[in-house]
């Protein structure tokens, strides 16, 4: 891993780094020392490692919790470079659709196929900034939504460092088979007026996980409009079972 910047503000330190290929950014409470949990938060599709989402939920754990957080971005997003066959889908994909294809699918496909390359990725990511000395070896935890929720279905289920998490806005048709080994608490978030999701695939994947404990949380709204309530449900999942 190599830093490439740093900045403090607020009570939270930020720090920029590459590992291999991959561009990250890791937040931690400012003269932080010690072990500490940490949270891997995986960005929607088209977005990035420091999306005003993920930055502002971050900054919320780091100061609220005292946790530490990283993100990194998904290939083909942010500071990576573009990925041929990638996008070569997503345009075979558009045309499917706009020939009347229903979008979920093909969804759940390319997130299958880019959670093969991720899964490796971010338990490589946990692998070394678990040895820093302000993050530590404790408890993990995962939050990701949308393409979030798609690539951390397997990831959950292949990380046994990881705690609890909180998924949603995503289907089951791509990740069923994996969303019966996750056996930690899960929080999962549905908008009830999802257009990008059926409500049935979103209830459906729910009922796939294998966990004992596990809430689901329903909203009205559409795919982007998770209700502000969510994050303070958010924090209180992850100090009771990370903290």
């Amino acid at each position: 891993m190599r830093f490439i910047s740093e900045t403090s503000s607020d009570g939270v330190r930020e720090q920029l780094f590459i590992l291999g290929e991959i561009p990250g950014v890791l937040w931690t409470p400012e003269g932080a020392v010690g072990t500490r949990p940490l949270v891997l938060m995986g960005h929607g599709g088209g977005q990035h490692k420091k999306a005003p989402g993920i930055l502002a939920r971050a900054r919320r754990f780091v100061t609220e919790c005292g946790f530490a957080v990283v993100a990194v971005d998904v290939p083909a997003h942010g500071d990576r470079p573009k990925v041929e066959e990638y996008d070569r889908i997503a345009t075979e994909n558009q045309a499917r659709v706009e020939a009347g294809e229903e979008l979920a699918p093909l969804m759940a496909d390319f997130q299958a196929l880019v959670a093969r390359r991720t899964v490796p990725e971010w338990r490589a990511v946990l692998d070394v900034v678990q040895q820093l000395g302000h993050v530590g070896g404790g408890p993990v935890g995962y939050w990701g939504v949308s393409m979030g929720c798609g690539l951390g279905v397997p990831f959950v289920a292949a990380e046994p460092r990881v705690r609890a998490a909180v998924l949603g806005l995503g289907g089951v048709l791509a990740s069923a088979e994996a969303a019966a080994r996750i056996t930690v608490p899960v929080e999962f978030l549905v908008q009830w007026d999802d257009e990008r999701v059926p409500r049935a695939q979103s209830l459906a994947l729910f009922d796939a996980l294998g966990s004992a404990e596990k809430t689901l949380h329903a909203n009205p709204g559409k795919h982007g409009e998770i209700p502000v309530v969510e994050w303070e449900s958010t924090l209180r999942f992850f100090a009771r079972h990370l903290g």
